[in-house]
């Protein structure tokens, strides 16, 4: 029954993932890559806006009943986009590049549609 669980979520995370995608694409964000991961952490989407790097967190949900997406980028989490972002930048040699991080939510519903929020430069790098 766990399995089944967490392949639903993994399942649920990536329809979001596509459906935020599509979104920033038609908003004006260029992809650059999905699901970058390190032994530390992923971030679900690097996209440039202009010449900006962001760093974006995707949430879906079905319901509020556990909070909004919002809601669990606690700092925690902002921590280690943080040190993900940090990683990715100098790898890439983009230290001097600006950077933000952007929260997208999803929120699925029963129907098909989707709702979907976002918060631009939802919050500043997070000390390590």
């Amino acid at each position: 029954m766990f399995l089944k669980r967490k392949t639903k979520n993994i399942e649920l995370g990536k329809h979001g993932e596509d459906i935020a995608a599509d979104y920033l694409i038609q908003s004006g964000y260029s992809i650059i890559t999905r699901n970058y991961r390190r032994r530390f952490g992923e971030v679900d989407i690097v996209a440039r806006q202009d010449a900006t790097i962001v760093f974006v967190e995707v949430k879906t949900r079905r319901s509020a009943a556990f909070g909004t997406g919002f809601e669990a980028v606690d700092v925690r989490k902002q921590r280690q986009l943080t040190r993900i972002a940090q990683d990715y930048l100098s790898r890439h040699n983009l230290i001097n590049v600006n950077a933000r991080f952007d929260v997208v939510a999803v929120q699925l519903a029963n129907d098909g549609t989707s709702r979907i929020e976002i918060i631009t430069n939802a919050f500043e790098s997070t000390p390590l």
